[in-house]
């Protein structure tokens, strides 16, 4: 990579930068690093030019992709932060000061990996910006992570598989997520992945001909009924994605049982009211699947993911996933958080957006939890960090329809705390679905919840810290109960 492509990206994406600052900065990096060369003996430069490039990318704004370019250079050079805030102000010599601080983290030494990681959700809440430049680093890293031992590979790609790609989740960014999972893959499960491409690319070969196929039939029928406009094209699944599912009990290894192996996308210029008249037209022509019919606009997926999917029995009766979404909701679900960081109402590109909250608020949970947990050992902070804020999300009904997001093999018990903590000191049992259940029954995606109350509970079971999954509800209960 070259500094000229650095400027093509930036000049593709429309975006709006100081070339001479951009430049100057190169060169203050170039210089910086001059002479060092990375284990894939590369020009280190190598790595902060693709850093900047992916930032370009993500189209976000001047300040932080000059301070991609210069990210490594306190850390791995004699140059200061002092002369870095000299030369390019005091926000950009910040971000790198935060993403310094970062570069310390490493997925060994237990104790000292949690408070980085800590400080590290700090930095995000500060200035969202230090996780992008993260991620950005974190991608080229592990495109060159061959170069490495062993031992370093699988330690990077397992921080990455189970510390940036979830947080990549929250913050709604799916295909960087996808991307850091697939890379991570073969450094984790070498012979899982192994078997796993092999079935990927053989059903891929198979199923591609008659996807071509139904896509030109179902362009023709939207074009008929007066749909202008449209992108309609294929989806691959993610490698790492289809290994999980593939895994999953009900697939049962069968990977004809994997229907959006190849996905048709369908994506509307503006107007919600396309994606449902579409949906109807596509159920008038061909017959959808019972239970494959999800509606991800009027109840979006707890990362802010929104679309209409079904799965029908397509030409010669096989059986394909179709996405149904506006231009709006397709660039949320590529960028996430980095959507509302670049992209003004009307669509037109701006500098220093604004956050999405509801996508933050995960975060505000966290580091609540985290002042809560200071005294914990470092091993079981790591271990609830993953169920609390990283494991996969379901979402259950109260009896009024509001959705409560949870994280999977949430019981009652976490529901009821989610809700009010009074709820859940005087919960004496539940109605899953209209059907009495105990307790520490596993709640499933969809489930409606309602929770029995009484008066004369005041406190909670010792006994529901047995099957209590969430941190909000184990800290309500230990509280109550003075342990």
């Amino acid at each position: 990579m070259t500094f000229e492509d650095l400027l093509d990206t930036i000049k593709k994406n429309n975006l709006k930068v100081d070339f001479d600052l951009l430049q100057l900065a190169y060169e203050f990096a170039e210089k910086a690093h001059f002479g060092q060369k990375r284990a894939s003996s590369e020009d280190y430069i190598q790595h902060s030019l693709e850093t900047a490039i992916l930032l370009a990318k993500f189209k976000l704004d001047e300040t932080t992709i000059i301070a991609g370019l210069l990210h490594d250079v306190p850390e791995e050079t004699s140059v200061s932060l002092k002369e870095i805030k000299k030369e390019f102000g005091e926000e950009i010599a910040n971000l790198v000061e935060d993403i310094t601080k970062l570069g310390k983290i490493k997925y060994r030494g237990i104790e000292r990996y949690v408070e980085n990681l800590r400080k590290m959700f700090v930095a995000i809440a500060k200035d969202v910006r230090v996780i992008f430049i993260k991620f950005a680093d974190r991608m080229h890293n592990l495109k060159t992570l061959s170069a490495l031992s062993k031992e370093k590979q699988k330690r990077i790609a397992l921080e990455s598989l189970e510390i940036y790609a979830p947080i990549a989740h929250r913050l709604g960014m799916n295909e960087l997520r996808g991307q850091l999972e697939d890379l991570a893959f073969p450094y984790i499960y070498p012979q899982e992945y192994k078997i796993t491409k092999k079935i990927f690319q053989e059903k891929i070969k198979v199923r591609n001909p008659f996807v071509e196929k139904f896509k030109k039939e179902l362009k023709k029928e939207l074009a008929l009924a007066g749909f202008k406009n449209l992108e309609i094209h294929g989806r691959i699944k993610h490698l790492y994605s289809f290994y999980l599912k593939l895994n999953r009990p009900e697939i049962n290894k069968n990977p004809d049982k994997i229907y959006d192996l190849i996905a048709i996308r369908i994506i509307v210029p503006e107007k919600i009211v396309d994606c449902y008249s579409i949906l109807g037209l596509i159920h008038s022509k061909w017959k959808p699947l019972p239970q494959r019919i999800k509606d991800y606009i009027a109840m979006p997926k707890f990362n802010g993911y929104q679309s209409l999917h079904t799965t029908v029995f397509g030409l010669d009766n096989k059986i394909i996933e179709i996405q149904i979404r506006t231009q709006k909701m397709h660039r949320e679900t590529e960028y996430g958080i980095i959507a509302n960081w670049v992209y003004a109402e009307k669509g037109k590109p701006k500098h220093g957006g604004q956050i999405d909250k509801k996508r933050m608020i995960w975060l505000n949970h966290l580091l609540e939890w985290q002042k809560e947990s200071e005294s914990e050992q470092p091993e079981e902070f790591l271990k609830k960090l993953k169920i609390n804020f990283f494991k996969d999300r379901i979402f259950i009904f109260t009896p009024k329809g509001d959705v409560i997001d949870l994280p999977e093999q949430a019981t009652p018990i976490d529901f009821a705390y989610h809700v009010h903590t009074d709820i859940g000191h005087s919960c004496t049992g539940a109605l899953i679905n209209n059907h009495l259940s105990p307790l520490d029954t596993l709640l499933k995606s969809g489930d409606v919840v309602k929770i029995i109350t009484s008066k004369s509970r005041k406190k909670p079971s010792l006994d529901w810290l047995k099957f209590a999954k969430t941190h909000q509800a184990r800290s309500k209960i230990k509280s109550a109960l003075k342990i």
